[in-house]
């Protein structure tokens, strides 16, 4: 007989909870809703949202939009996006998570102060990412992103530096960047760094820790988009080596339940509980059949 748990802490976080919800009723009300962007960096959910009348379209397509509904996830977006959508008579519905948005004005107000020819603006986070895009519009483009300590060498150490980091970025890393800078700034500059990981996914590294360790197998659902689900995934695979990475039930392989005991099942925070869900039912099913 098999045991199969699901993680109580994984799954959506706040900002995504909300942007759903958010999307849920505008299409039970207006039957059309327009989203820039993936809503949630996992197909199934999209997929399924999808069903309900969203629709997912990109910058281009958006360029070209006049009067319609249109949804921004959690991730946040540049202050050009509002100003396309303010020419083309778009209205939007803003679900930009309040944690992005408070870091979005913390670094627009960095900008405004500082004289951009003696101090860099730089962001820990992942080139291209969503959010980070929207982080770096804050400084009309200037800002400099590194995704770890390899990239510091493109930043001039003989100017000044402010830091900031993507709100899903892992702690520890940030630490270690914020001592490499430390060690190399020069004597007549200034380095201030700003903590702006979310607590509530970071928190989540421990808890998933000792949640693999208690089980044979991990089953970790994720979308491959997830920058969230990387990080998770590879904290999981330190503490359990028997973790493998999976989009939805059908892609269980049945030989690595053959044996097993207890089954956990994990996820990012844009991962859907009714997957996981699925994920387990699955799991159950291939464990009694063995």
């Amino acid at each position: 007989m098999i045991t199969v748990e699901i993680d109580k802490d994984s799954g959506f976080c706040f900002g995504v909870v909300n942007a759903i919800s958010r999307a849920e009723k505008e299409l039970a009300e207006n039957k059309e809703l327009y989203c820039l962007g993936d809503i949630v960096h996992n197909s199934r959910e999209v997929n399924r949202l999808e069903t309900k009348g969203l629709r997912t379209v990109d910058h281009e397509q958006m360029a070209v939009m006049y009067n319609k509904r249109l949804m921004l996830r959690a991730h946040g977006e540049p202050p050009k996006t509002y100003q396309t959508a303010y020419r083309n008579k778009i209205i939007i519905i803003d679900a930009t998570c309040p944690v992005v948005l408070k870091l979005q004005r913390k670094i627009r107000k960095s900008f405004l102060e500082i004289d951009t020819e003696n101090t860099q603006i730089v962001i820990f986070g992942k080139t291209g990412h969503a959010e980070v895009n929207g982080l770096v519009g804050q400084t009309d483009g200037k800002a400099v992103v590194i995704e770890g300590k390899q990239d510091l060498k493109i930043l001039d150490f003989n100017k000044n530096i402010r830091l900031f980091s993507q709100t899903t970025m892992s702690v520890n890393d940030f630490k270690e960047i914020v001592s490499e800078i430390q060690s190399k700034i020069t004597e007549n500059t200034t380095f201030k760094y700003h903590d702006t990981i979310c607590r509530q996914v970071a928190n989540r590294i421990p808890n998933i820790r000792l949640f693999a360790k208690r089980h044979d197998v991990v089953l970790f659902v994720a979308g491959g988009k997830s920058s969230n689900g990387k990080v998770l995934l590879d904290e999981c695979r330190k503490a359990n080596s028997n973790t493998y990475l999976i989009e939805g039930a059908d892609n269980i392989d049945i030989n690595w339940l053959q044996g097993i005991k207890t089954v956990g099942i994990c996820g990012a925070t844009s991962t859907p509980k009714w997957l996981m869900e699925e994920v387990a039912e699955k799991a159950v099913l291939i464990g009694n059949n063995q």
